[in-house]
């Protein structure tokens, strides 16, 4: 039995050695271009509770390399498409690519807001935008849209995307077709709209300045609502202003894909991604439960400086549960949960009393637990060969939250003399590129691989 124990063991021992120098020798190759990762992920919360309880501990967001040794790590199949879409992937191979990194299988639910769902976005109108060059359409019908969008998921996939990408960015097929914009060719778009001045305003865009500026959201509201007017005097302009505000925003997608025809990919990606920025920058992408615990700790003249702040930092905990945020987004939510508190009658200012900062309202990291705020520059994650998915965040920005109104976080961001560390700033000598000065950060870098399995606490931990 002893001999019979001792081969078997040796088989399992060789079968795992064979596997293991199988996937060093396919992991030399691009990754990106066919491999998929797997990692689960345990996070503070799930749902949000009407009553939370003080006593419960925040945890760390830990990725767990979750699948044996021996199951094989990559995926080398070819996506088996429509053959019936007509939009000309290779040309935005590079943004699709970046695309998949960003929307990769375990971080897309955490990076949705911030990184992933803007680059899927972005990638899907210059797809469209790139094709129209042959075309002559800005738009897909229904049933392209649907062999297409597919197509695009599958691509994604097979690259490392999330199965569940279009259901995280909440994209249809109908985000692919004309909407309700009367204006979908190329052509007819060229005889309405001055296609220089929209040219001019958007070839390339200073992502600080323009949120503030907002000289090519101009020009691209202007050129939406000028098309939009043809569908005005074919129904004797007989809207509501619903339909008409969808209407207008139909007909920017249309824009949009025509300045992503003009430039070349990585351009039009560049202007689209710093445009959502600036939306997405303006508004917490945070969902506040109940704040009857934090009203009864700190409410009116606090009793017990100990249970409120430790009622406070729970709750706080529960919205490190729900995602990344940007500096921005961080300013805004302490804002927010700030005017919910003062009406709830808690006049104190419990972030100072507590020692609350911007951080706090970002998901923790590392064994520290230390908030990590991401640029609200855009930003991307990354793909290292040997580390493997990683991207990048402030751990060691210890801004106070503000307890004020909201005009504080409104002016914060675009007065010119507001001060806030982390926040990003241009300058003329580096010709409208931005910068962002960090005191300290993280490049996240989990990889599930056999090698690095037992360094999980050092390199997966954050």
């Amino acid at each position: 039995m002893r001999g019979v124990f001792t081969s078997s063991w040796l088989l399992q021992i060789t079968m795992f050695l064979l596997h293991l120098l199988l996937f060093m020798n396919k992991s030399q190759g691009s990754p990106i271009s066919g491999s998929k990762y797997s990692l689960s992920i345990t996070t503070k919360v799930d749902v949000f509770p009407s009553d939370i309880s003080p006593s419960t501990q925040p945890q760390p967001f830990i990725p767990l390399l979750a699948p044996s040794p021996l199951i094989p790590f990559t995926n080398n199949s070819v996506p088996k498409l429509s053959g019936l879409c007509s939009l000309n992937f290779s040309a935005a191979q590079h943004i699709m690519t970046q695309t998949a990194t960003d929307c990769w299988t375990s971080f897309a639910p955490y990076l949705a807001n911030v990184v992933c769902c803007p680059q899927f976005d972005a990638m899907l109108v210059t797809l469209i935008g790139q094709s129209s060059k042959y075309s002559g359409v800005l738009a897909l019908n229904t049933t392209h849209a649907k062999h297409c969008l597919s197509d695009v998921h599958k691509v994604l996939v097979s690259q490392g995307a999330t199965e569940d990408l279009n259901n995280i960015c909440s994209i249809h097929s109908s985000n692919l077709t004309e909407g309700s914009c009367p204006v979908a060719f190329v052509d007819e778009f060229e005889s309405i709209v001055d296609t220089s001045r929209l040219l001019t305003a958007c070839r390339k865009i200073d992502p600080v300045n323009e949120c503030c500026d907002q000289v090519c959201q101009n020009a691209i509201n202007y050129a939406a609502r000028k098309i939009s007017l043809n569908d005005m005097s074919n129904s004797n302009g007989n809207h509501s202003l619903p339909r008409k505000t969808a209407l207008v925003n139909d007909c920017k997608n249309i824009v949009l894909r025509w300045l992503a025809g003009k430039l070349n990919s990585s351009a039009a990606n560049s202007v689209f991604r710093g445009l959502s920025n600036c939306n997405l920058n303006k508004v917490c992408p945070l969902v506040f439960p109940n704040i009857s615990r934090i009203a009864k700790e700190c409410g009116n003249q606090i009793r017990n400086q100990t249970s409120c702040c430790k009622a406070t930092k729970n709750y706080v905990s529960y919205l490190q549960g729900q995602s990344f945020v940007t500096n921005l987004q961080a300013l805004k939510c302490a804002v927010s949960l700030g005017e919910k508190l003062q009406k709830a009658n808690v006049t104190k200012n419990i972030y100072d009393l507590c020692h609350i900062s911007l951080k706090d309202f970002s998901l923790q990291v590392g064994s520290q637990e230390s908030g990590c705020l991401l640029p609200s520059l855009p930003s991307d994650a990354s793909f290292d060969r040997t580390s493997g998915i990683g991207f990048i965040c402030d751990l060691n920005d210890n801004v106070v939250a503000p307890w004020t109104s909201t005009s504080y976080a409104l002016q914060s961001s675009c007065n010119r003399t507001t001060k806030l560390p982390s926040l990003p700033t241009s300058t003329s000598s580096q010709n409208g590129k931005s910068t962002i000065i960090h005191t300290a950060v993280l490049i996240w870098t989990c990889f599930s691989t056999p090698i690095l399995f037992h360094f999980q606490t050092d390199i997966c931990k954050i």
